[in-house]
């Protein structure tokens, strides 16, 4: 059997993903984190994206923003401000929000423009993901 690592990931609200997995490849701020068993100690905050893992050589994902990623060299924890599984997702309601943030970032406004292009990475992985889950 290959090597696993634990790998929790949950919000304020729940616990999605408790299990031993043998990869995970999570989206910090900076970039994505490729994490393995035994992977050096880091803390790093958490991004917007699809957080995909493995467990017994079948691919599973989430998608989070905001939060905080801890990785041990025995297991990860994400703690995410919001989290949900694919098939959880309004993909109408997703689009909503991506049109909206994108047309937030092409008129003149008032706008923070952090929080809008924050709002338009977490709305454009919500797409992404229900759009693959839907075929």
């Amino acid at each position: 059997m290959a090597a696993t690592f634990e790998l929790e990931v949950a919000t304020p609200d729940r616990l999605l993903v408790k299990d031993q997995v043998t990869d995970a490849h999570i989206p910090g701020l900076g970039g994505y984190l490729g994490v393995l068993p035994e992977h050096a100690p880091l803390l790093s905050e958490l991004g917007s994206g699809l957080l995909s893992y493995t467990i017994g050589g079948k691919s599973n994902s989430v998608i989070v923003s905001g939060g905080w990623v801890e990785i041990l060299p025995g297991g990860t924890r994400v703690l995410a401000a919001s989290a949900e599984r694919p098939d959880e997702i309004d993909l109408k309601r997703a689009q909503e929000s991506l049109d909206r943030a994108e047309r937030r970032l092409k008129e003149a406004g008032d706008w923070d423009i952090v929080r809008t292009l924050r709002a338009a990475e977490r709305a454009r992985a919500r797409v992404e993901a229900a759009s693959k889950v839907r075929g």
